[in-house]
């Protein structure tokens, strides 16, 4: 690289820096994304906003190609997305592609991760990371991100403050679905295509163990507690539960056709598991597994393709991405029903809103 080009990529590193600064002091103390739903239309390259007191869509955000995962930070303040960089940049073939979304591939092509400022929901910052990046998780100190990249097997740690890679750890086969553990000591990492989950210690930034799960698994989660954890497996239509002290897993339930995502109670009694299916037998369900006896207690409808899911902070709603309806369902978790569907953009995939 030039001397030139260097001088300008360090004058646009330094003004995004200055911008997100200036976002994070303007925001205070104030939640902006409290009462606020954010979903990753990956085909549409959108972000559809909703709206969690009307269940109304009230905005669109252009994003790079393909979102495919979001996920807003703890204080609310910012959503951090997955995606193939800048609309009409070529992107390379996926190692997915011809494979049935079942298979969850990851997305093509080198990829970047990026910030909006829940206040003005608009793209204050952009971060290139590794190859097919999928899922993004961000510590509960706030300071940094974490990546999967599914076409390198790793893991890509991006210090918010400084908005560049300041790590990067090699994990398993076609890493996927992340989330941080309860105690935040811990990122565990859904290998899609290895079988197993790797758990990362976040202090040392290394691969600790890897637990050998099943087939697909596509997405990892925790009881609240940090009793439990959990991973769909995809590949099998059921989620290993696991026992983070020995990392082992216990045992398994059976759930609907290719389960993606799941998400537990905020009284970690209850996990609901999104069923996909496949395009050309959808699913259109989410299980709720109770567990203290890990019977699925109840089987929702949703929409087709159910995929994504996430629970409010007081455990009242779930909200579920039906990808082959273009669709958001909203579940009363408590009544175990759906009573709201929100129409979002094409191909709704990743689901968040703030803790």
């Amino acid at each position: 690289m030039n001397t030139l080009n260097m001088t300008k990529n360090c004058i646009f590193t330094s003004r995004l820096a200055s911008l997100l600064a200036a976002v994070l002091v303007a925001a205070g103390s104030a939640f902006a994304a409290a009462d606020k739903v954010y979903v990753a239309d990956e085909e549409s390259s959108t972000i559809s906003v909703i709206d969690a007191a009307s269940f109304k869509k009230i905005g669109d955000i252009p994003v790079g190609q393909g979102p495919h995962n979001v996920q807003v930070a703890p204080d609310g303040k910012l959503v951090w997305v997955t995606n193939n960089g800048e609309p009409g940049k070529p992107a390379g073939k996926t190692p997915g592609q011809g494979m049935p979304k079942s298979e969850h591939g990851a997305m093509a092509g080198a990829g970047e991760v990026w910030a909006l400022d829940t206040a003005s929901d608009t793209v204050v910052a952009k971060v290139p990371v590794g190859m097919h990046p999928a899922h993004v998780v961000v510590a509960p100190d706030g300071r940094y991100a974490y990546v999967t990249n599914g076409g390198e097997n790793t893991v890509s740690v991006v210090d918010i403050s400084a908005l560049r890679v300041v790590a990067t750890i090699p994990v398993g086969a076609s890493p996927h679905g992340i989330r941080i553990s309860p105690n935040g000591e811990q990122a565990w990492v859904a290998n899609l295509k290895g079988g197993t989950v790797s758990v990362v210690d976040i202090q040392t930034r290394k691969q600790v163990a890897r637990i050998a799960v099943g087939k697909g698994p596509a997405q990892v989660g925790f009881t609240p507690d940090g009793r439990l954890g959990f991973v769909s497996l995809s590949g099998e239509n059921r989620v290993a539960v696991i026992d983070p002290a020995s990392r082992k897993a216990i045992r398994k339930v059976s759930v609907g056709t290719v389960p993606i995502q799941l998400y537990a109670t905020p009284d970690s009694r209850l996990l609901l598991v999104a069923n996909q299916g496949t395009r050309d037998k959808p699913g259109s369900s989410v299980s709720m597994i109770d567990l203290e006896s890990f019977l699925v207690v109840a089987t929702v409808e949703t929409g087709l393709g159910a995929h994504g899911v996430v629970i409010d902070h007081d455990g009242r709603r779930a909200y579920v991405t039906n990808s082959y309806a273009n669709t958001v369902s909203v579940l009363d978790v408590a009544q175990r029903k759906v009573i709201a569907s929100v129409p979002v953009g094409n191909g709704p995939n990743g689901v968040s809103m703030a803790p």
